[in-house]
């Protein structure tokens, strides 16, 4: 198997893993099991009478709740398997290191990045979901998906860039684009890790007011110390406000610049795939937007929350997409120099 099958298997799991760790945390599970890796002190969830009874001696502050337990340890196995996955790919591209297509670099940050989110995650549940640890935990999930991709991209001849000269004007609008996406997807982050996205129950204004009363001096400290318990917030009212009108200000400025770009790439571009890719992103782009105002007015249903997760992704891999296609050929296409013998 090559380093592109691999990569075709990992990214819908990255994609799955960023899914079920929305769903972790929507369903107040993030702290489902209260140690790691395993789960009250085994490889899988307590299940009989017995096994609760040793966890709960074990853990007397944090009972056993069989139904949260689980959903942490279905995501934890599902980013395990991601890890192994990604490890084969390190091998792969460190055994093929003298090809041109090994991507050796791109395998091994990868790597990197995937040890520092198992990093991430034992402190997310050792630090009781510290905000700043668990928004940091999302960009590296989005940033496993984004890298995994460019590597299937990279791989892939019929990826290669399928741009006119005259669409490369388009680049930085990407660029931007994507620089606005990922801090709105930390916003994100940072909304639901403080329990703010309810903090403004109505649509479009904010508890009946167009600016109600707000406290952002509080509502973006990155740290607190140590020993604090943030299992449904500490914030009061004022400051997540404060967090979810920052993140709704964040959605009009993704409307503006990815709306434009993708405008522009739909209407003005010369070749039909840059034409497709900016379609696509816009599209998703409203449906993203849509599923952020369906969250507010039904009141944050799992499945709606999850999928503006799972949809803010989608959104990313487009603009890579896009991106990836108008840019110059990669290096690695070019002719090898010679080399004595």
């Amino acid at each position: 198997m090559n380093i592109r099958k691999l990569a075709l298997l990992a990214a819908p799991l990255a994609l799955l893993v960023i899914a079920l760790g929305a769903f972790v945390r929507l369903s107040d599970a993030g702290l489902g099991c209260p140690d790691w890796p395993g789960c009250y002190g085994q490889l899988d969830v307590p299940r009989d009478s017995e096994e609760i009874a040793q966890a709960n001696a074990a853990f007397p502050d944090r009972p056993v709740d069989v139904a949260k337990a689980w959903i942490e340890m279905i995501h934890r196995y599902a980013a395990a398997t991601l890890g192994l996955l990604i490890l084969a790919i390190s091998v792969l591209a460190w055994r093929r290191r003298g090809e041109p297509d090994s991507l050796l670099a791109a395998s091994l940050s990868l790597l990197a990045l995937v040890v520092f989110q198992g990093l991430l995650g034992m402190w997310t549940v050792t630090w009781q979901l510290k905000p700043v640890v668990v928004m940091a935990h999302l960009l590296g999930g989005f940033a496993t998906l984004a890298l995994l991709w460019w590597m299937i991209l990279r791989l892939s001849p019929a990826a290669a860039s399928w741009a006119r000269d005259s669409d490369r004007s388009l680049r930085p609008w990407i660029l931007a684009s994507l620089v606005v996406v990922v801090a709105q997807i930390a916003l994100g982050g940072w909304t639901s890790a403080n329990y703010a996205a309810l903090a403004c129950p109505d649509f479009p204004a904010c508890q009946r007011q167009w600016w109600p009363d707000m406290n952002f001096a509080e509502a973006f400290v990155m740290w607190r110390g140590l020993g604090v318990n943030y299992e449904f917030g500490v914030l009061d009212n004022a400051a997540r406000t404060a967090i979810h009108m920052t993140h709704r200000i964040g959605a009009m400025a993704v409307l503006l610049c990815v709306g434009w770009t993708a405008a522009r790439a739909a209407f003005l571009a010369s070749g039909r795939k840059v034409r497709i890719a900016g379609i696509v992103a816009g599209c998703l782009m409203l449906i993203q937007i849509g599923l952020g105002i369906a969250n507010v007015l039904l009141y944050l249903p799992i499945s709606t929350a999850v999928a503006h997760n799972a949809c803010a992704a989608l959104l990313v891999l487009a603009l890579i997409t896009l991106g990836h296609g108008l840019a110059p050929a990669p290096d690695a296409q070019k002719p090898a120099r010679l080399t004595r013998k």
